[in-house]
């Protein structure tokens, strides 16, 4: 095989820093013709692929660009052609969250293009899910494993008699007990758990299995009114609730199959419905990323911005959320906010959050990780760069803090304000009401959702190569000169369109989930 001639990737004409892209990386020597205009550039140390190289010679105390931005100041002088890492980098200090330009930024013009269907599911409440799924809630963590063994149940005896149904998911989590439940910030893990049993997907089917001695009793969970009911019992009726301590249950076979007895009627409700075309005005999008690298902020998500921009422009409403992964780009969220409301409530949740974090002394330079960095990102500062442009060029329509809902008529561009953990950020944007997930990676991650369809971009040919039987999308073409950004952006809104419809993702093919994981910043008693 020839070897392939030395590929660099810069971001922004005022870019001092180039990312390598060649697989493996680039040698000592290598000359790079292109390195600065008019003239050639030869590396003075190997790098590897996805970290930073110089362009120019930086000065100690200089900032270092990428995006356009000062990611941070040169600790010592960095001759052309080295290897800028994380170790010659001091991080800049947090942007103030005053003084912030407050939706000074106009949408881009378009012309709304021609009305889009996908083949969904449509519930009683208005909302539409891409999957049609039973779901069973748990009040407490104490019940998990009855429920597990209770879903399979339900998998290997009832599942086959009902071919519309896509699947039973059992809501485990690690809440209910032994927790402040009055606590000011306990509203977040409850109604986080109330909202994701209320996702589209579940077709507005309720089935609750309570232990019955918890502090989040189901009438708690779920008040009475606060779901459409769908099979004729009075609309103030409280959940279809199973408690297990209840004196009818003797021995573990009777739960079993009080709890299996009861999916009947939800099965026989779901196994009824039908897909059908509804615009993609019901979609609600979530999109993250996980296991992030250099890359990502040039070829993933970039294309997801792009694929964001056609879906809010049909009508879609899109979600993006990850905290401490755009607080550095807080102008940039402010700047596009719809309304100076809009742009205060996003100042509101970051400032939260930043309060958060102190509590525990930490800051969000915690945020980043050994395989970030492994991956070229020096800091927060950069991946955060690179994490904002999932969210595209459309103007920040609406903020929910985390655990809350979208409301009706909530459309468009939303921030969520969620943790960037990937698990906490998906659980919450299942909350929100997103009923089909994108997620970018570079480094590569098995993630994905029982409850929603998860679409995997990589970054990297190499990952999508390697990774073969995990990744939807392979946003590395971009990097290869195969793909525009904008090409990649369509082939994912394309694929998007197919996943609502019910194609399914690698991970649902496979199975892949990870649990639940609740954001409780209240005390554990």
């Amino acid at each position: 095989m020839t070897p392939r001639s030395p590929l660099t990737l810069r971001v922004h004409p005022d870019d001092d820093v180039a990312i390598v892209a060649n697989d493996g990386g680039l040698p000592a020597g290598t000359v790079l013709p292109d390195g600065v205009p008019g003239a050639s550039l030869v590396l003075k140390t190997a790098v590897p692929q996805g970290h930073k190289l110089a362009l120019v010679d930086i000065a100690a105390g200089a900032p270092v660009r990428r995006y356009g931005v000062a990611i941070g100041h040169a600790k010592a002088a960095i001759p052309a052609g080295h290897w800028v890492h994380e170790k010659l980098l001091e991080m800049p200090p947090a942007r103030a969250l005053d003084g912030l330009p407050m939706a000074t930024r106009p949408g881009p013009a378009f012309t709304p293009p021609p009305e889009r269907h996908f083949m969904g599911f449509r519930n009683a409440d208005g909302s539409v899910g891409t999957r049609n799924l039973l779901a069973v809630t748990e009040t407490v963590q104490c019940v998990s494993g009855v429920v597990q063994l209770a879903v399979e149940r339900i998998r290997r005896e009832l599942l086959p008699r009902y071919p519309h149904v896509d699947g039973v998911v059992a809501l485990e989590h690690s809440y209910g007990c032994g927790v402040a439940i009055d606590a000011p910030d306990a509203v977040i893990p409850i109604r986080t758990l109330r909202h994701i049993s209320l996702n589209p997907n579940f077709g507005g089917e309720v089935m609750v299995v309570s232990l019955g001695c918890e502090k989040l009793q189901p009438e708690r969970l779920l008040p009475p009114g606060s779901w459409p009911i769908t099979d004729g019992r009075d609309a103030d009726a409280g959940p279809d609730t199973l408690c297990l301590q209840d004196a009818a249950h003797v021995g573990l076979q009777s739960m079993l199959d009080g709890i299996v007895a009861r999916a009947v009627p939800h099965l026989e409700r779901l196994n009824a419905r039908r897909r059908e075309p509804v615009p993609l005005s019901a979609l609600v999008v979530g999109v993250q990323c996980g296991g992030s690298d250099a890359f990502s902020g040039v070829t993933a998500n970039p294309a997801v911005g792009a694929a964001v921009d056609r879906l809010v422009q049909a009508g879609a409403t899109v979600m993006f959320s990850e905290n401490t992964e755009v607080r550095d780009a807080v102008e940039q969220l402010t700047a596009r906010a719809a309304t100076p409301a809009v742009a205060e409530a996003i100042v509101r949740e970051l400032a939260w959050y930043d309060r958060y974090l102190e509590r525990g002394r930490v800051d969000r330079s915690a945020n980043t990780t050994p395989g970030n960095k492994a991956g070229g990102l020096s800091n927060i500062v950069e991946k955060a760069m690179g994490s904002v442009v999932k969210s595209g060029s459309m103007p920040i329509a609406h903020v929910l803090g985390p655990g809350e809902k979208l409301a009706p008529g909530q459309r468009g561009l939303v921030y969520a304000a969620t943790p960037a953990s990937d698990f906490i950020c998906g659980t919450l944007q299942l909350a929100a009401g997103m009923n089909l997930h994108v997620f970018t990676t570079g480094r590569g991650t098995p993630y994905g959702l029982a409850a929603c369809p998860v679409v995997k971009v990589a970054t990297r040919s190499e990952l999508a190569r390697r990774w073969h039987d995990l990744m939807d999308l392979n946003a590395g073409r971009v990097a290869d000169g195969e793909w525009t950004v904008d090409q990649a952006g369509e082939a994912l809104f394309e694929l998007l369109i197919d996943v609502a419809s019910g194609q399914r993702s690698w991970a649902e093919r496979w199975g892949l989930h990870n649990a639940l994981t609740l954001f409780n910043p209240a005390p554990v008693t």
